[in-house]
């Protein structure tokens, strides 16, 4: 491995690992004056997270979080700023949750179907910030936010009004129609067995777990593999370049903003279809938002928003036995606050550094022996 490489592979990681450390190091502070013991309290966590039942927890909290960061990341790499992810995967969760409730098909294609209706739903709606940005200006990030509020009356709307299941007497919960067997989705807890991981009581590895992995390996290959991935990278570096090349700017902000919010209507799918089998008023929510933290720390890459997934369902896990010690579970949300502004700052840095050590390169390759420059002297 060259040495260019080694120092770009370096400073991509130098950007989360700050991040991290000074997240630690400002939580530690934080701990320390509220009269707790910082170390203490981190090896609770640790240990406390790396038990079975809190590492299958993890993973299965870690799949929304994925998808979530994944959506906003496409929409990153062209310079887009999607914020609504969080409407756009409820409402596909509503309306995929209603129409799977709605049909009767074999187990395979009954889950295909659900997932198709999410991912049409989310796409569709998540086309409209960029229909109105290429038609009429407006900024995606003003039109997703607004769009955050009408999705949520929107889903409150069909839920209640079209949606919702009667009842039985003295149950007050607004749900849909429970999703028959054939389209819920296995969980991975037969193959754990299989290998022999004794599964404890109460927990199940969910399979969409399978379904994510294989989202980042098709994003990878379409971002960075493909004729719309150079398309689209090109965009967000360059876009007056990228239009002279021939790239019709205004289709590739639709088609963008389209995917991402396709992507985005996978968010729900792994707890509609592996844990609730219907749409509640329960149904999680925030994770769109935490999917932006997670894609700005993972540098918009899927092997890094898998770290940064994993990392921010970690923190949500080991919250869980902070209250129990007698320690301030909220020190939990200040590391992951902490994490998202030291990350901006740390990227900032590294943008620096990597420009600095770019001119230097250049310089040298323009002075060095050899050089045209050297040559043409030498040639006077």
């Amino acid at each position: 491995m060259s040495t260019s490489v080694v120092r770009r592979v370096g400073l991509a990681l130098l950007g989360p690992v700050a991040a991290i450390a000074v997240a630690l190091a400002i939580s530690a502070v934080v701990l320390a004056i509220s009269g707790h013991d910082p170390w203490s309290t981190y090896t609770t966590m640790a240990e406390y997270g790396s038990r079975l039942q809190s590492i299958i927890s993890i993973l299965n909290r870690s799949v929304p979080f994925y998808f979530s960061a994944l959506a906003v990341a496409l929409g990153f790499k062209m310079g887009l700023f999607n914020i609504g992810v969080e409407g756009q995967y409820r409402l596909a969760a509503v309306v995929a949750a209603a129409a799977g409730a709605a049909v009767t098909l074999p187990a395979p294609l009954h889950v295909l179907f659900i997932v198709i209706v999410a991912m049409a739903v989310g796409g569709a709606w998540g086309a409209i910030p960029g229909v109105l940005k290429v038609t009429r200006g407006v900024n995606e990030v003003i039109s997703t936010i607004m769009l955050n509020a009408i999705s949520t009356g929107v889903a409150a709307y069909l839920l209640a009004a079209h949606f919702k299941q009667q009842n039985a007497p003295g149950d007050l919960i607004i749900k849909t129609k429970e999703i028959p067997k054939s389209g819920w989705f296995p969980s991975l807890n037969p193959v754990l067995e299989a290998v022999g991981i004794d599964i404890p009581s109460g927990s199940e590895l969910q399979g969409f777990l399978v379904i994510a992995a294989l989202a980042g390996a098709l994003f990878y290959f379409l971002v960075w593999r493909t004729r719309f991935g150079f398309d689209l990278r090109a965009s967000g570096i360059n876009p007056l370049a990228a239009k002279a090349s021939g790239v019709n700017p205004n289709r590739m902000i639709i088609t963008t903003m389209a995917l991402s919010g396709a992507i985005a209507g996978l968010v729900g799918m792994s707890t509609l279809l592996g844990f609730f089998h219907r749409y509640t008023v329960d149904f999680p929510t925030g994770l769109g938002f935490t999917g932006i933290a997670i894609a700005l720390l993972g540098r918009n890459h899927p092997a890094g928003i898998a770290f940064g997934a994993f990392l921010f369902a970690f923190l949500d896990r080991s919250a869980q036995v902070l209250d129990l010690e007698g320690i301030p579970k909220e020190i939990v949300v200040i590391m992951q606050g902490t994490i998202i502004l030291s990350i901006v700052v740390a990227y900032e840095v590294v943008h620096r550094l990597r420009e600095t050590q770019e001119r230097k390169d250049v310089a040298a390759a323009t002075e060095g022996p050899g050089s045209p420059l050297t040559t043409e002297g030498a040639a006077v």
